[in-house]
């Protein structure tokens, strides 16, 4: 799952310091376009994961904000704070917020064994490089993108210039109150050309 911007941006969606490398400054973007419906949605989601996947950088941001919020009837916090939890990183020494494993070396194929693990979903949140890397590897089965309706401008993307090619199927799309669009697409492999003939 990603917030993006409608131009792309996937930087610092949750807060004005979340993320401010390369002299970021529009942290927080996405948290006004939040609303009951788009919480409820993301309880779905994350009902469906029997754990997380993360890159560094968002592993620490959640591991910062999450576990305090410990309520067992909040059915997202409960679960992100209780299943397993992998880090993809070959800096990070320590993962504390547990149950938490880091992946080093290849990460590519420690994912692609953890997928072939029995069970339901192996979530990503955020981790928007990491998702890219998988991405081009083809072992992201499904994209659940959220778009606020705003413009940045500047901000670390998504699918920046250079990207692998990757087909995708969209299998739901919706809006929230709120304005967010939510777009759920599955990955069919590499993208299909043609000419269109009138």
């Amino acid at each position: 799952m990603e917030f993006l911007s409608l131009d792309g941006v996937a930087q610092g969606p949750g807060s004005p310091d979340e993320d401010t490398s390369d002299g970021f400054a529009q942290g927080g973007w996405f948290v006004p376009h939040l609303d009951e419906a788009f919480l409820q949605r993301s309880a779905t989601w994350i009902e469906q994961a029997d754990a997380f996947l993360f890159g560094r950088r968002t592993y620490e941001n959640f591991a910062r904000d999450w576990p305090p919020m410990n309520d067992p009837a909040d059915p997202i916090a409960s679960r992100l704070n209780g299943l397993p939890k992998y880090v993809a990183s070959n800096s990070l020494a320590e993962a504390s917020w547990a149950p938490s494993t880091i992946l080093s070396g290849d990460v590519l194929t420690q994912v692609a064994e953890l997928k072939r693990q029995p069970g339901r979903e192996l979530q990503i949140h955020g981790s928007a490089q990491l998702g890219q890397s998988l991405l081009a590897a083809g072992l992201l089965d499904e994209l659940r993108l959220v778009i606020a309706p705003v413009i940045l401008g500047s901000g670390r993307q998504l699918f920046p210039p250079g990207g692998a090619p990757a087909g995708l199927r969209l299998v739901q799309n919706d809006t929230t109150p709120a304005g967010l669009t939510i777009h759920v697409y599955e990955w069919v492999g590499a993208p299909s050309y043609g000419t269109y003939e009138p």
